[in-house]
Order: structure tokens, then sequence, then C-alpha cells
């Protein structure tokens, strides 16, 4: 199994390719304050379910006569290569083992391969898949063998308090931050990029792919297309009732050089429309996105200009920086709302002060993706939002090592590998 540099170069002289850490300078960044605190995170409760679970998985792993699948495998200085890994089982009469069709990046993803991330390295890739149930526990009844599902990337019971609310990202059944794709910073929950996926609660978490609907246009429901619709969706149908010509900002990277990619953004312009938003806006670093930006017929604006920005009623922070946070509050009208979609900094100084003044909502948080799921599946289903128009690669599972070190490229922003 070959590995291939996260960070190859694709062309002669290629703009902006953001180098991979080596394995040392990996390794010392999880040292820093802000990769510790991080870090904790996920044991701010049940540390020892979670080292149950880490030993359950290592034993499970040596069990003689263990079947083994192929798994895409991240490691440090951006190499990714194919693997012989343990297979899947299931884990009790509630789940289910599915085969993934369709797996997307996150716009996580390439700062993860490039060890630019408090996720370490080795990890198992992927997070965000449209699969098929190939076997199911005898108590699982709302899929069968051959359906085709969206996985979200939260693992989630569906029965405690948190889950019957709405708030899946939160389920108490299993530790915080229980999710695919994020190694240790997960849970060992194992990875969508490869042969076969474990879901343990297979009734409450996967949900049917909508007849008509592509795998491949689907595959970032699980995750980034969710998050998209809850900064949107919340808010805006209140706002337009009050206002027809209310303004929409959402501000994605504000360099040109960044690992995070730009899906995000554009996803949540997209459902802005089709909510019934006229004036949407998405300001990014990146040429690539502000173009994709403009074929979406969303007006494109550029960071270095944020005095021409607009001053939006609801306004959304994709920076992940507290510089950007800052400058989108700047830019959020008397009574308006921002959503800050992420950020692992401990702090970020936020303007309370005016802030106060001008009642400004600011909301922090994961997205509960199992929970908006169905919503974002019916735009789909009904054609009013495209999911695949934000895509700029769509290649097999054979390609995927390859694939994955062009999407390291700063032109790429959503990449989707069939299987």
């Amino acid at each position: 199994m070959t590995t291939e540099p996260a960070a190859r170069r694709t062309g002669a002289n290629p703009p902006n390719v953001v180098r991979a850490r080596s394995g040392p300078a990996h390794y010392a960044a999880l040292l820093t304050p802000r990769a510790l605190s991080a870090a904790g995170l996920p044991l701010q409760r049940d540390v020892g379910l979670r080292v149950t679970q880490a030993i359950a998985v290592a034993r499970a792993a040596r069990r003689p006569g263990r079947s083994r699948m192929r798994g895409l495998i991240a490691r440090p200085g951006g190499r990714l290569a194919w693997q012989s890994i343990p297979a899947p089982e299931l884990t009790g009469p509630e789940a289910a083992v599915v085969r993934p069709l369709a797996v997307a990046t996150c716009d996580l993803d390439r700062a993860m391969m490039l060890g630019r991330t408090p996720f370490p390295l080795p990890l198992h890739l992927g997070h965000e898949c449209v699969a098929e149930v190939t076997e199911v526990g005898e108590a699982v009844t709302s899929v069968r063998v051959g359906d085709r599902v969206v996985v979200p990337f939260q693992i989630s019971c569906g029965r405690c308090p948190a889950c019957r609310t709405g708030y899946t990202g939160s389920c108490r059944t299993v530790p915080p931050t229980a999710m695919y794709g994020f190694g240790l910073g997960g849970g060992l929950w194992g990875g969508a990029l490869g042969d076969l996926l474990a879901v343990p609660y297979a009734d409450a978490m996967l949900v049917p792919l909508p007849p008509g609907v592509d795998p491949a246009s689907a595959a970032g429901v699980g995750d980034n297309i969710c998050d998209a619709y809850r900064q949107i969706a919340p808010h805006l149908p209140r706002l337009l009732a009050a206002d027809p010509a209310t303004e929409v900002l959402i501000v994605g990277r504000l360099d040109d050089h960044n690992p995070l990619t730009s899906s995000t953004p554009l996803y949540a312009a997209q459902i802005a429309r089709a909510l019934g938003a006229r004036n949407v806006s998405v300001v990014d670093g990146r040429a690539a996105v502000r173009k994709r930006a403009t074929l979406l017929d969303i007006q494109p604006l550029e960071p270095r200009r944020h005095r021409s920005w607009p001053t939006a009623s609801l306004t959304v922070d994709s920076t992940g920086t507290p510089q950007g946070l800052r400058r989108v509050l700047a830019h959020t009208a008397p009574d308006g709302t921002c959503t800050c979609v992420w950020s692992l900094h401990r702090r970020a100084g936020i303007p309370l002060a005016a802030s106060y003044v001008r009642n400004v909502t600011l909301h922090i948080g994961r997205s509960h993706v199992r929970t908006v799921m169905p919503e974002v599946l019916d735009l789909m289903a009904t054609g009013r939002i495209q999911p695949e128009l934000v895509t700029t690669l769509t290649t097999t599972f054979d390609r995927a090592p390859r694939a994955l070190a062009e999407h390291c490229h700063d032109d790429a922003i959503k990449t989707v590998l069939t299987n």
C-alpha cells in the first residue's frame, strides 16, 4: 500500500500549497496550551467509559481470526495510505454495520491530514458519508440490509434526555465528542474511509436516503451541510418575516493560505437563498471560493475590504479565529444574531459592551446533526439546495490517497470519494 504525501505538489508552481507538519512538529504542537486545553474537552466526564472503550477496541483488534478490511490512515508528515485494519462487527442488538458508498471531506479534514489540529495522528479518516446497510442487530427496526442511509458523524443513542430534546451532539450515553474520523479525540469509533463502518445505535442514528438523491451529493449531510443549516434555519425565517430585505453575511477564512476549507459557508449561503433571503454575501480570502460563490449567484466579498461588508441581521463566523469572530460581531446589526461555527481557541476577547448595547445574540456551539438531517434531506429531495455544486472533485476510493493529496491544494473546497 503506497503512501501519498498530502502536500504533494500537483503542478509546476501551484499557488498556496499548505505544508504538512513533520512528525516532531505535529507532536510538539500537541503540547501547546491551546492543544492541551482542547485535548481536555473530551475528558470532562465519563473518563472511565472512554478508557474502557479504548481497551475494548485494542483487545478486539488483537483477537485471533478477526476479519480485516482496508482503512485510510493519515500519519504525520502528510502521509496518507490504505492500511489493513480490523473490520468492525455488530456491537449489540441495536447496532448495524454499513458499507460507505460516498464519503466527503469535512472543512477540518485538510488541516487534520496536514497535522495542523489538536487531533493526534495517526488516525482513521472520514466522518461524512452515505452508506449501504450490510448487517443489523436483532433489535433494529427502522432500516434493513440493502437500505441506503446517511450516517451522522456524531454518535448518539436517541433515548437519553439530551437526545430526546434534540441535543444529539451532547448524547449522555457516550463520552463527550464521540464521533467518527477523529481518532483519539473522537473516541476511536473508526472512520468512514474504509470498507465497513459500525453504527452502535442504528435506529437512532441512520436516516434513509430519499429516493432520487445521489449518494455523492448527500455525502456531506452527515456533518458540514447540517452544520450550515443550523447556522441559518433557526434564525432566518423570523428575520425575514420582519424584513424581507434582511442581509445575511457569511464569513469564511480571512487569509488565502489556510489549512481549513470553506464548503460550509457556501452551503450556508445556498440554504439562506433556499429559505428566502435575497441579500446573501460570502467573504473568503481565497479566489477559488469567491469564484464558486459567484457561480452560485452569491455575492462574493474580499476580507481586506471589510469596511465595505454589509452590516447584517444574521451573520455567520466561520473564520475559526478570535480576530475573525470580533470582526464578524462588528458587522452584526443591532438586535441581530451571530453564529460561531467552531473554534478551539481558549479565549477570544469578545467586545461585550458593544454587543450588549447593540443587543447582539451570539451562539457558540457544536451542531446537533442527527436532529436536523431530515430537514436538510428534504431541501435536497425537493431541489431547493444542490450541495453537489460546491464539490470540486468526485473520484473513487481507489484514488483516495492521491485525491486527498490534491485536496490539500488551496483551490480545493469539497472532495467526494465513491465506493
